[in-house]
């Protein structure tokens, strides 16, 4: 995957993965854990398609939470559900 660009592995998460875990979300009950793992997962797969960042001091880090959020404009997986 380090041959594909952040726009299209974008577009199979959104198009391949995303379906794939949120398959028949209408029917579950959704508890602030099943939240939390779920976004857990969103942001573990939005740091592997982003890559890490490098600072100022040239030391290499992964993204906050916030800098994700703002790369996906808040629509993360829980929105989409």
């Amino acid at each position: 995957m380090k041959r594909l660009n952040a726009a299209s592995k974008l577009q199979i998460y959104r198009s391949i993965i995303r379906p794939i875990v949120t398959y028949g979300c209408e029917t579950w009950a959704m508890t602030v854990t099943d939240q939390n793992r779920l976004l857990v997962f969103g942001r573990r797969v939005h740091r592997k398609i982003y890559g890490p960042v490098q600072d100022n001091d040239g030391a290499w880090r992964i993204k906050t939470n916030e800098e994700l959020e703002n790369l996906i404009k808040k629509k993360n997986i829980v929105r989409f559900i």
